[in-house]
């Protein structure tokens, strides 16, 4: 097992640890961002992804992912830390095992999107866009509701 002790907590990229009741309950219930999203289509980005789950003994507290193509590319998405155990410097773990992972240090470009953590993501190296206007996107905020 890939997994990695950090104090109370470890922190690992093993896809059989995850507990997906838990990702898609987050994602469909609390996020904002994958309100309505289905069982199978959170499955399939698992599947799809490099994951990162973060466990309190055998309680998964906080979970993230990155879409990469492992070699030049990556975005994290889905960075979550259940209520009850927020406040506690569990992002910030999070965080710093994701920037110490090997795929993560070779990406010529590694993104995320944020409108309430841009002072975690900060402390990592992400500044925002640097020509912004090169970017674009087709963006469906209702798909896993319509």
């Amino acid at each position: 097992m890939n997994a990695t002790q950090a104090g109370e907590y470890w922190i690992t990229t093993d896809k059989d640890k995850i507990n997906i009741d838990l990702v898609h309950q987050f994602l469909t219930t609390e996020s904002g961002w994958a309100t309505g999203i289905s069982r199978p289509v959170v499955e399939e980005s698992l599947r799809n992804s490099l994951c990162f789950s973060i466990f309190q003994q055998e309680r998964m507290v906080g979970f993230c992912r990155i879409i990469t193509d492992m070699a030049t590319f990556g975005n994290l998405v889905d960075v979550f830390v259940v209520t009850d155990m927020r406040g506690k410097g569990i992002s910030r773990l999070l965080m710093e095992e994701v920037m110490a992972h090997p795929v993560v240090s070779k990406l010529r470009r590694f993104t995320l999107s944020t409108s309430t953590a841009a002072g975690l993501y900060e402390k990592f190296g992400f500044t925002p866009l640097s020509k912004p206007e090169n970017f674009m996107e087709v963006y469906k905020p209702r798909i896993y509701l319509d």
